[in-house]
């Protein structure tokens, strides 16, 4: 794996050296990058894209944690700064979970692979053409995904910026043109997207499966019920995935590339992330298991000794990503991989799907195929109900110990409506304007077509 990253950095290097582009957003005039004189051939069209890639690591390094967890309910924190302000729903424009910025790199690069690729292939090469196009454009829908789901309204820029003669003052468009713009570029992604990679970046490389993954959380956002359903039958019935046992589990954050990984953003010892500063360092880290969280679990739960020191009266970390018994107190960064989706994720996506659509039946095995995994009984429509209310909150429930931490919970809290619900009590969360992010201050001081959120005025 990390071999394999190490040539991916070396083909990022030819486009960080032209990466003034990517600060599109700081309204400055592109003057010392030509995309038309650097895509000659189809090297440097993988080279390009590949710079994407390498901008998903500096946009998700922390970001996935900060954004998919710090504001629900799993999590608690003794740090200041934004680890606390979100648990306490305290947001304010300084934050640095308000920038915008590198998800717009990640959109940026995209924009200028997908208008170049097409010309430096012949006809006859038009299948690597497709795939590397597919990437970018997944890529970039990925990127607007979290960017709508954080910020609501954002720009929507799908050409690069190459001329001072371009309106360099972008608008914030409605989210749900957005969303319309990140199916089509998913759903391109799926029709061209290889199906599967050679070795190791088979998981860090986007493929079809990669690309209906991510479909499929796109369509459950939007109550899009049957085209999740449809979507998700796609990856799951893909020879190329399936759930590891439970013995292996704590591997697919450990260890990275396992065949319940859809896709994950690479690291190295080079490129590193924050996983040890968010979740790792004891008294120090970002966050540690909530009351609330470590009172979820049904007995014989084996998941729970997998993601935190069950001894300890008030766990102060979070051994999930590092394996069980985890005691490295080093603030060193990490080189783990971060699993952006998996199979379980899909699955237990698709049971709460059919879960809306009434039909208990096809729900129930999927939920139950997760639990049947942890140790657990399987549930009926009846037990569901007793334990949890219905059978939608039980899948939930089921969200947020299968999938804890790994930067999904706040997201399914606000798709689901249940942000006040569970939140309300912890924050006084109350105001669904206050659901999105404020967004930065920079951002907003450099654009004056850029407005704040309506509740952070």
């Amino acid at each position: 794996m990390k071999n394999t990253n190490i040539k991916f950095l070396l083909f990022t290097l030819i486009v960080l050296v032209s990466s003034c582009a990517d600060s599109f957003l700081d309204k400055e005039p592109i003057s010392g990058f030509s995309a038309k004189g650097f895509y000659k051939n189809a090297s440097d069209a993988q080279a390009g894209v590949y710079g994407i890639y390498n901008s998903m690591q500096s946009a998700f390094r922390q970001n996935f944690a900060l954004w998919g967890e710090g504001r629900a309910d799993a999590v608690s924190t003794n740090q200041a700064g934004d680890p606390l302000a979100l648990t306490q729903n305290d947001l304010t424009p300084v934050m640095q979970s308000a920038r915008w910025d590198n998800l717009y790199t990640v959109i940026s690069r995209a924009n200028y692979a997908i208008k170049y690729i097409p010309q430096v292939f012949d006809s006859e090469e038009g299948t690597l053409r497709n795939q590397l196009i597919g990437q970018a454009r997944a890529l970039r829908a990925i990127a607007y995904f979290y960017a709508v789901r954080v910020w609501g309204d954002v720009p929507l820029i799908v050409e690069p910026f190459e001329s001072v003669q371009q309106d360099i003052f972008s608008t914030r468009t409605n989210q749900e043109a957005v969303l319309d713009m990140i199916e089509e570029d998913l759903l391109y992604a799926s029709t061209y997207c290889a199906d599967n990679y050679t070795g190791a970046r088979n998981r860090v490389i986007l493929t079809k499966g990669g690309a209906d993954a991510f479909l499929t959380q796109v369509y459950m956002w939007r109550k899009k019920y049957q085209d999740a359903i449809d979507a998700a039958e796609r990856v799951i019935e893909s020879p190329y995935y399936s759930l590891v046992s439970m013995q292996d589990w704590n591997k697919i954050f450990t260890d990275g590339m396992s065949n319940e990984s859809i896709f994950e953003v690479g690291y190295n010892e080079i490129q590193t992330n924050a996983l040890r500063v968010i979740y790792a360092l004891g008294s120090d880290s970002y966050y540690f298991p909530s009351l609330a969280f470590r009172s979820t679990f049904e007995d014989g739960d084996l998941r729970r000794t997998r993601i935190y020191d069950v001894t300890q009266t008030a766990p102060r970390k979070i051994w999930k990503f590092f394996g069980e018994g985890f005691n490295d107190e080093s603030p060193d960064p990490s080189s783990n991989n971060i699993v952006l989706v998996r199979l379980a994720d899909i699955i237990l996506l698709k049971a709460e799907a059919h879960a809306n659509l009434n039909e208990p039946d096809l729900a129930l095995p999927l939920l139950n195929q997760i639990r049947r995994r942890a140790g657990l009984d399987n549930l009926d429509l009846s037990g569901s109900t007793a334990l949890y209310g219905d059978l939608a909150s039980a899948v939930l429930h089921e969200r947020a110990v299968e999938l804890c931490y790994e930067g999904h919970r706040w997201f399914d809290l606000v798709r689901t409506g249940k942000v006040v619900e569970v939140m309300g009590p912890i924050n006084e969360i109350s105001d669904t304007r206050n659901f999105v992010w404020p967004i930065h201050e920079d951002i907003i001081n450099r654009n004056p077509n850029i407005d704040q959120n309506e509740f952070y005025k």
